[in-house]
């Protein structure tokens, strides 16, 4: 009796076949249904994450680290600096317009006025607002001369004034003085510079007029470049430093002469020139194979020569004005 009753509990604790099997399918189903939603919810998580990055950086999420920064800088870069007085608003203005409409192809040409303190309480207004607008003037620390010395503080600041740490070294490639009555075609100059040395280099219109010879004097004050390296040494040498008065076009090529500087040299003749009339050894017929023309001294001598190279062709039509 004792025994049947032993049996029949131990028959009842255990379960039946289909329970087991039941509760075995139900276990596998949950932890595959956990599995499931834990696929899922990556899945999702990963799509919002790249739907965010899409949205906020579509250009930049997969490029490395100051790419955009290195493609956005121009292959070659000229500083023309153009001594001028405080004064001349008019003449600023002017060549604004006429630089303004020139956009050389893979170069940055910058053109920037540079004179000497300010003198005069309306230059303080005046010249700021030149500056607020534009951003193309400097003024150098020194007192207007013509043959005193501005030319060699001219180079001479350049390298404090323009090296960083945060922009690119050299700064420039290549630095100009030029002449304010000098039209500047600048797509020709950049064409001319880029086969030529970054180093040690004296670009212009080798004086006297007749010679082709960069080595026999100097470079005309119409315009000459020089390269970075020379501007870094305009500053630091005693050579310049210690010859600043008399004709600074030609002190300058005597400074180079001098210091053993600028064993690369190249004569833009006859692509610089000064204009045909009244006629000089130094002057040249108008034609398209231009860098420069210099001894523009006035308005009709600016039109003429900007009427040849049809500077006014690229004029959008519109219905606001109608111009022959």
């Amino acid at each position: 009796m004792m025994m049947k009753t032993t049996t029949a509990r131990l028959d009842r604790r255990q379960p039946s076949p289909r329970l087991t099997s039941f509760a075995l399918s139900t276990f596998f189903l949950i932890v595959f249904l956990c599995a499931l939603a834990s696929i899922n919810g990556v899945r999702f998580e990963g799509l919002l994450n790249m739907s965010y990055q899409n949205t906020t950086s579509p250009s930049n999420a997969s490029l490395p680290e100051n790419s955009t920064s290195a493609a956005a800088l121009p292959e070659l870069r000229v500083l023309i600096g153009i001594p001028t007085l405080p004064d001349q608003y008019h003449r600023r203005h002017f060549l604004r317009m006429v630089y303004g409409t020139q956009s050389p192809v893979g170069a940055q040409v910058d053109i920037k006025f540079v004179f000497c303190n300010l003198t005069k309480e309306d230059q303080t207004v005046l010249v700021a607002l030149e500056i607020m607008r534009y951003d193309d003037i400097i003024i150098l620390n020194c007192k207007e001369n013509m043959n005193n010395g501005k030319t060699y503080t001219y180079f001479s600041s350049l390298p404090e004034l323009l090296n960083s740490t945060d922009g690119p070294y050299p700064p420039y490639h290549y630095v100009m003085k030029g002449d304010d009555d000098t039209y500047f075609r600048l797509d020709n100059l950049v064409q001319s510079l880029r086969p030529l040395p970054r180093e040690d280099l004296y670009y212009g219109y080798v004086i006297p007029c007749p010679s082709m010879d960069p080595f026999r004097e100097y470079m005309s004050g119409m315009g000459y470049l020089v390269s970075w390296d020379i501007v870094e040494w305009i500053s630091t040498s005693d050579i310049p430093k210690n010859r600043t008065e008399g004709p600074e076009d030609k002190v300058f090529g005597e400074w180079l002469r001098d210091g053993h500087r600028a064993k690369n040299r190249y004569n833009a003749k006859w692509s610089m020139y000064d204009f045909p009339q009244p006629p000089t050894g130094c002057t040249h017929e108008l034609w398209p194979d231009t860098i420069a023309v210099h001894r523009l001294k006035n308005q009709e001598k600016w039109i003429q020569t900007l009427k040849y190279f049809n500077v006014t062709d690229k004029l959008k039509p519109s219905k606001l004005y109608h111009i022959p």
